[in-house]
């Protein structure tokens, strides 16, 4: 009976000790075991156990992409729980609190505040004092892409919003972005993380590109988005990758360029059909070609069969049509029809919504040239109607 009774309680206290090993093992709360027992699963196994293991991201990284993102999209009841892991992963008190000064500009104000009080309240709990300004010296942003970008800013956001452009250049990027408060690396990452987080996507190119420059690798770029899955979710986090995708292609290119002078062989032959949901009829292009940064500058050659023609768009910093050949049309909205011929050149302003093909009875080739804002060249927008389209060449 003495062996039965040692062996129960032998069982008994395996069984006792492999529960509250499970129980350490897992990060996820209860209720979510009781409510929801996959997710739960998910979140020990695969979230905590398989993603943040990951070593392309550091733990420091890691911590501050998901601050980022929860802080952006106001998901103040996961903060608190990240602030203290962010704490533990080797993130300053006051790298934290300029994440969330930063993130102030990119997703709201009210968005940074909310943040600011659970933050508080881990600072409380670990005695943290109040965070002081760094006394460091202001970091200096390189020239040449700072004059770039004003100049963009300048042209495409000052006349229409020119308290906006103001802003931008003086205290976006004249203040906050040359902060030492936080490491350049880190701020472009929180800022990558919190435009995948709220679906900024169009925002991305030059964040991207600009964190690379700061020291981010390509890889680490890349490992962005597949974190950002499980905070953001899947939608948010697959819309960033074809942008990745043509900064790291764009970037490949003027690294395998470097300085060398270089011809882009027109080759027709290679012509690949015009997207049916940018261009009515039949619409060939070939010979793409885009400048090395800090140049923004890019273009192709674009042949319309005889009624082919865009849909309409704008381009952020206008765009420049060179007829070489046929006879074709173009139209700002709201403007009449202007027809166009060899040797005609086309500027359109920026922001202006128009549209550009062949004469109903005529093919058109041109060379089209516009420049990126922040990684984007142009927006498209319907199709122009056939009742739209004037009949007569």
């Amino acid at each position: 009976m003495k062996k039965i009774a040692a062996t129960i309680a032998l069982s008994t206290l395996a069984a006792t000790g492999a529960e509250a090993q499970e129980e350490r093992r897992r990060i996820a709360p209860a209720p979510v075991y009781e409510v929801a027992p996959a997710l739960g699963r998910f979140t020990d196994d695969l979230l905590f156990g398989e993603v943040w293991a990951r070593p392309v991201l550091s733990p420091r990284d890691r911590s501050l992409i998901t601050l980022a993102a929860l802080v952006s999209t106001g998901r103040t009841a996961q903060i608190g729980a990240h602030v203290a892991r962010a704490l533990d992963n080797g993130v300053r008190p006051e790298e934290i609190g300029e994440l969330i000064t930063q993130l102030a500009f990119y997703a709201g104000w009210p968005a940074a505040i909310s943040a600011v009080f659970e933050t508080r309240t881990v600072f409380e709990q670990r005695s943290i004092g109040p965070v002081a300004e760094s006394g460091a010296a202001r970091i200096e942003l390189e020239a040449a892409a700072e004059a770039a970008r004003k100049a963009a800013v300048d042209g495409a956001v000052g006349p229409t919003a020119p308290a906006l452009a103001d802003l931008t250049n003086r205290v976006l990027f004249g203040d906050l972005w040359q902060r030492p408060d936080l490491a350049p690396r880190d701020r472009s990452l929180i800022t990558m993380a919190a435009l995948i987080a709220i679906g900024q996507p169009e925002q991305l190119p030059f964040h991207a590109g600009r964190a690379m420059d700061n020291g981010l690798s390509r890889d680490e770029a890349a490992e962005v988005p597949a974190h950002l899955a499980f905070y953001a979710g899947w939608p948010r986090a697959m819309s960033a990758v074809p942008v990745l995708e043509k900064v790291f292609a764009g970037r490949a290119a003027a690294a395998a360029a470097g300085t060398d002078l270089r011809v882009i062989p027109a080759a027709p032959e290679t012509a690949t059909p015009g997207p049916d949901a940018y261009f009515t009829g039949e619409v060939k292009v070939y010979g793409h070609y885009q400048g090395d940064a800090p140049a923004r500058i890019g273009g192709a050659t674009v042949a319309f069969a005889p009624g082919a023609r865009t849909a309409w768009h704008t381009h952020p910093l206008g765009q420049t049509l060179f007829i070489s050949e046929g006879r074709g049309l173009v139209q700002k909205d709201g403007g009449p029809v202007l027809k166009v011929g060899p040797g005609d050149v086309v500027w359109i302003p920026p922001m202006t919504r128009h549209w550009h093909g062949a004469a109903p009875d005529a093919a058109m080739t041109h060379f089209a040239i516009a420049e990126a804002l922040d990684g984007s060249v142009v927006t498209w927008m319907e199709k122009v109607s056939d009742a739209d389209y004037p009949s007569g060449g």
